[in-house]
């Protein structure tokens, strides 16, 4: 037995498990799984493929003194995986909406909290936690139970160690552990596994030793980078994200 609103719009082929509530004001795509003993509150807005397992908590009102019962979205993308006890929220006005991308795997116990944005392929394990407003780029990895705090920002291809505490920015194409949280290097691993070349790696690794192991500090590093005239679409990903940081990012 599920509670489900007639005025939700629902696509084709969605199997909805027991004991499962959805509200009036949500949309779900096509070919969604949805388990037992789920609760879809207003404002969710459901891509296709999707996968959510049974206890998942989607859409409720953010955990924001702020918010004041405005209308606000949760999207979830294609193709995203959502496993048990994750809790969801919606946005507040900051911002309308919280995101998490296409193909993402968001596993048991996760917290995405108000007017996060995740891009697409992100992986956070177990017992995750997100405070409100965290930015995380495509591809990243958050190792179980780490926290991150909010507004903080993740750049793409990183990877962030187990037990990890997350306070300050985090650049992209790198591995991140150890407390304080700090640079460690960069994601081989991940890169190579999503083609980025040698050349392209050695670049990436040339500008995080001007950054890092150069003796300069962060902003002299990157004025020393922007010296290069014909740098690579992934050494200005870095400079713009070091320049646009306003929590600073991780040191060595």
């Amino acid at each position: 037995m599920n509670t489900v609103s007639k005025k939700a719009q629902i696509g084709k082929n969605v199997i909805i498990g027991d004991y499962t509530v959805i509200k009036d004001d949500v949309i779900i795509g096509d070919n969604v799984e949805i388990g037992s003993n789920i609760i879809i509150d207003n404002g969710a807005r459901i891509g296709s493929n999707v996968k959510l397992h049974h206890g998942a908590v989607v859409s409720t009102i953010p955990q924001d003194l702020k918010f004041k019962g405005e209308v606000t979205t949760l999207e979830i993308g294609d193709g995203t995986v959502v496993r048990e006890y994750a809790t969801l929220n919606r946005g507040t006005s900051y911002s309308n909406k919280t995101v998490i991308g296409k193909n993402c795997l968001i596993m048991a116990y996760v917290h995405v909290a108000h007017d996060c944005v995740l891009g697409d392929n992100v992986i956070m394990a177990n017992s995750v936690n997100l405070g409100g407003h965290v930015q995380i780029g495509d591809w990243v990895v958050v190792g179980g139970m780490s926290g991150i705090h909010q507004f903080t920002k993740i750049g793409k291809h990183t990877i962030i160690a187990t037990n990890s505490r997350v306070v300050k920015d985090v650049p992209p194409y790198i591995t991140a552990g150890n407390t304080p949280l700090k640079y460690e290097g960069l994601n081989l691993i991940g890169l190579r596994r999503r083609g980025f070349t040698n050349v392209r790696i050695n670049k990436i690794d040339a500008a995080y030793s001007t950054i890092y192991r150069s003796g300069l500090n962060i902003s002299k590093a990157v004025e020393e980078l922007k010296k290069e005239k014909n740098f690579t679409e992934e050494v200005k990903e870095i400079i713009n994200f070091i320049e646009s940081s306003e929590r600073g990012i991780i040191q060595d």
